[in-house]
């Protein structure tokens, strides 16, 4: 669950992806505009004292003398039930952000536009060698326009001009429109929908089956 809303938070940051906000929800008492993940933030808050609570059973374990002594009782009265109660929590917050997460697929789609020419480097390189370029040769001048680029990006603020750089350097025996047709983002997504198919039929399809009667159930939370 922490980990998954690690990566929901830094996905949010990037404005791609937001849990749920309440329509009078206030997301910072100072900065008006702000949608902070505060549900994803509890989740990793509650997930860190789940985490080191496990390591109160383990403690309790190594030092009880012989079974014999009572060292372990409040311990346990205290760990068992907020350890259960703290993972109560998570998984209500987790049942809630799943049921109105956000996606914006046109955010997406921009920044991986904007980093897609450099994830082409690799086929336009053997498409390049294949048309009768020196790999090595080739590879440098990948790597050197690659920085001009990067640099160009960064310090400047404009888009990435990769393509039209190696478009434009004799060196490499492809035209412009060559170039474009590895600007197809599924030629770079591998066996991950087929992996993605797989593991919905396999591994989620059972599970929603078996639990077929709690399924559509909602979760309120206070914000």
């Amino acid at each position: 669950a922490t980990k998954m809303a690690t990566d929901l938070r830094l996905l949010q940051h990037m404005k791609e992806i937001e849990e749920p906000f309440e329509k009078n929800q206030v997301g910072s008492s100072a900065m008006a505009y702000k949608r902070n993940p505060m549900r994803c933030e509890r989740i990793c808050s509650l997930s860190r004292y789940a985490i080191t609570n496990v390591m109160n059973a383990a403690q309790t374990e190594t030092g009880q003398w012989l079974e014999r002594t009572l060292d372990d009782s409040a311990n346990k009265r205290l760990s068992v039930p907020e350890g259960f109660l703290t993972i109560d929590g998570v998984l209500d917050l987790v049942m809630n952000v799943s049921d109105g997460l956000v996606v914006y697929p046109k955010v997406i789609e921009k920044h991986l536009m904007q980093e897609l020419p450099f994830m082409a480097t690799e086929n336009i390189l053997m498409d390049a060698v294949k048309a009768g370029g020196d790999r090595q040769e080739l590879h440098e001048k990948i790597r050197e326009l690659s920085m001009q680029a990067a640099k160009r990006v960064k310090e400047e603020g404009l888009d990435n001009n990769l393509l039209d750089l190696i478009a434009g350097d004799a060196a490499f025996p492809l035209n412009r429109q060559q170039l474009q047709e590895r600007m197809d983002p599924k030629l770079y997504t591998g066996c991950s929908a087929h992996q993605t198919e797989r593991f919905l039929k396999e591994v989620v399809e059972p599970i929603l089956v078996e639990n077929r009667e709690i399924l559509g159930r909602k979760c309120e939370i206070k914000v």
